[in-house]
C-alpha cells in the first residue's frame, strides 16, 4: 500500500504594507515657528523611530502634550516612572522602560549642548548634512529618526540660500 503524500500549505503571502510619511502639518505643528513645533516634532519622530506602531505612537505624543511633558526640561524634570506611565497609558506594553532613559539621556545632551533648542542646533549647523549628524548623536536618534524629522527642517534650510 502506498502512502499518500501530504500536501503542506504554504502560508499564503500578505501585502507588506509600507508606513505612511507622516508630516509635521497632519499634527496641526509648523516647525518654521520655531522651538515650541520643533520640538514637538522632534518628540513624535523619536516615538516614531521605536519599535512600535505609529498610531500608539501618536497616541503617546498626544498624551505627552496633554500633561505637559512637551519641552525638554519637562521631560527631564518627570521622573522615570512617570513617563513609563505615559507611554504605558498611550500603548507601550514593552520598551516603555528603556525609552523613557533614553528620553531623559537624549533631553540632557540637548539641554547641556544646545540650551534645550533643537532651533539653536539647527542655526548652528552649516548644512542639512551636519544638522542630521548632531541629531543623531543624540541618544535614540538613529538615520530614520533624523530623517524624517528633517524632512520638516529643508524649508528652513532653503531660505538661507535665498
Amino acid at each position: 500500500m502506498r502512502k499518500r503524500k501530504e500536501r503542506v500549505k504554504k502560508p499564503k503571502k500578505r501585502a507588506i504594507k509600507k508606513p505612511k510619511d507622516h508630516t509635521a502639518a497632519e499634527f496641526d505643528l509648523d516647525v518654521t515657528r520655531g522651538d515650541t513645533d520643533m520640538f514637538r516634532w522632534f518628540l513624535l519622530c523619536y516615538l516614531f523611530g521605536k519599535p512600535i506602531r505609529s498610531e500608539t505612537a501618536v497616541v503617546t505624543w498626544r498624551l505627552f502634550v496633554e500633561m505637559k511633558l512637551d519641552t525638554p526640561w519637562a521631560i527631564l524634570e518627570a521622573s522615570e516612572r512617570q513617563l513609563v506611565a505615559v507611554l504605558h497609558e498611550g500603548g507601550y506594553t514593552r520598551y516603555q522602560h528603556v525609552t523613557a532613559r533614553g528620553l531623559h539621556v537624549c533631553m540632557d545632551r540637548l539641554v547641556r549642548e544646545y540650551e534645550g533648542s533643537l532651533y539653536f542646533m539647527l542655526e548652528s549647523s552649516i548644512d542639512e548634512a551636519e544638522f542630521s549628524k548632531r541629531l543623531q548623536k543624540l541618544h535614540g536618534v538613529g538615520p530614520k529618526v533624523a530623517e524624517i524629522f528633517t524632512r520638516e527642517t529643508s524649508e528652513i534650510f532653503a531660505r538661507r540660500v535665498e
